[in-house]
């Protein structure tokens, strides 16, 4: 590297200028100004504008800085760490693995989706719009949307051609690029010290929510509140519920017990594990939409795969206010799921417990608006949550209870193992 690009030579890079804007982003976006100020700067003339890598190093083109306004450079500094603290590079990185997307093409439509993300919130209040800033519309596109919904709307084509200029770098989407430093330069923040950044912009977003676009309120809930590989904490619950000391054992003659041996003439059981019995409760009422229903008997298809694939070792009970009858799995097709008025799971709770054979586990799926059984089940408890709705400042109970507006529904008892169930 020159000394030049390191930024401690004689260069023609305004940083009074370029720093004059990033002090006007960080009062037009106090809650970004960790973040801001987090980033060092490299001097480049390989970047086109500014770009970032995904170890906050914020490269700058001297050429750019000269023929840019203040005003916009102060957008630039809001978009370029925008990009890092939504881990774009993260989660191309990702969708990169699951779509089998590797092509420098198809990096450049997830910096193009990522910019998409994050426009509709940088821009107005305080900061100028750069010229040739991409938006949603530009491809017919509705805002609002992460860049994981934009990369399914758009393929690289014609249009495409005006736009290869967009270069923000690997920290937009995860591609390392030649003129980056990589994770062995100078000036690059540890992973630590990346999640400490990002952990005081959250805890300034959440302190003043009013000050932030509903983009970046959404964005910190879930720094604080990550959201969880909800199926494969669903499953690990059950198969840790079914596991458990004492669930499922008895005795049988088909296997004679070891120690049968030592006693010539009498024929001892052994104990075997059989598969375990699970009860799955799924609330139908009105506050639960068609979709959650058609997850839960998603859901339910998991758990008789989790159990071996004995589907008559699951029972479905639907219940609202009362509960239906306990049914037998045969297929996920034929279950019905009847009800749509309040909601009650203890009704549940008692129906799937007098079930006979008793079951060894009970799942509830359900949105969380009901009372719960007041005494624990003699059998362990997995409940799955439906997410719900948030303003910012608490959740909307009022927007999912058809009878009592003033009626804050009761958490999950601590006795139940809980997993929030992912839209």
């Amino acid at each position: 590297m020159t000394a030049t690009e390191t930024g401690t030579g004689t260069g023609t890079l305004d940083r009074d200028k370029l720093f004059a804007a990033r002090l006007h982003a960080a009062r037009v976006r106090p809650y970004l100004a960790t973040a801001l100020f987090a980033l060092h700067v490299v001097e480049s003339r390989r970047v086109p504008t500014m770009g970032v890598d995904r170890h906050w190093r914020c490269y700058v083109s001297p050429v750019f800085v000269d023929r840019t306004p203040v005003e916009e450079l102060a957008g630039v500094w809001v978009h370029e760490v925008s990009h890092l603290l939504r881990d774009h590079h993260g989660r191309s990185d990702r969708v990169a693995r699951e779509r089998g997307l590797n092509g420098p093409g198809d990096r450049l439509r997830m910096n193009i989706a990522a910019d998409f993300e994050i426009n509709d919130d940088v821009y107005g209040d305080g900061l100028a719009r750069p010229e040739g800033v991409v938006e949603p519309g530009d491809l017919g596109l509705a805002e609002g949307e992460l860049m994981e919904e934009y990369l399914r709307k758009f393929s690289v084509g014609p249009r495409m051609q005006d736009l290869a200029w967009l270069d923000c770098g690997s920290g937009a989407d995860g591609r390392g690029r030649e003129w980056e430093f990589g994770p062995d330069g100078a000036h690059g923040l540890s992973e630590q010290e990346r999640d400490a950044v990002r952990f005081r912009v959250a805890q300034g977003i959440t302190g003043r929510p009013g000050s932030a676009p509903q983009g970046w309120r959404r964005w910190a809930e879930e720094a604080f509140h990550p959201p969880q590989p909800w199926r494969e904490l669903l499953g690990a619950a059950i198969r840790s519920a079914t596991s458990g000391p004492g669930a499922g054992e008895d005795y049988t003659y088909g296997r004679p017990a070891r120690r049968s041996t030592a006693i010539p003439g009498i024929v001892l059981p052994s104990l075997r594990r059989r598969p375990p019995r699970v009860s799955v409760i799924i609330d139908t009422s009105g506050s639960v939409s068609d979709a959650e229903l058609g997850s839960a008997l998603l859901e339910v298809a998991e758990i008789a795969r989790a159990v071996g694939g004995r589907r008559d070792l699951v029972t479905v009970v639907p219940c609202d206010a009362s509960a239906g009858f306990a049914r037998r799995l045969c297929r996920a097709e034929g279950i019905h799921l009847t009800g749509g008025g309040g909601t009650d799971l203890r009704a549940g709770f008692t129906r799937a417990l007098r079930s006979r054979p008793a079951p060894d586990v009970v799942v509830a799926l359900t949105d969380g608006q009901t009372r719960w059984p007041g005494t624990r089940p003699p059998c362990r408890t997995v409940v799955g949550l439906f997410p719900r709705g948030y303003d910012g400042h608490a959740y909307d109970d009022h927007a999912y209870d058809e009878s009592n507006p003033v009626y804050v529904p009761d958490s999950p008892p601590d006795w139940a193992r809980v997993v929030d169930i992912g839209s």
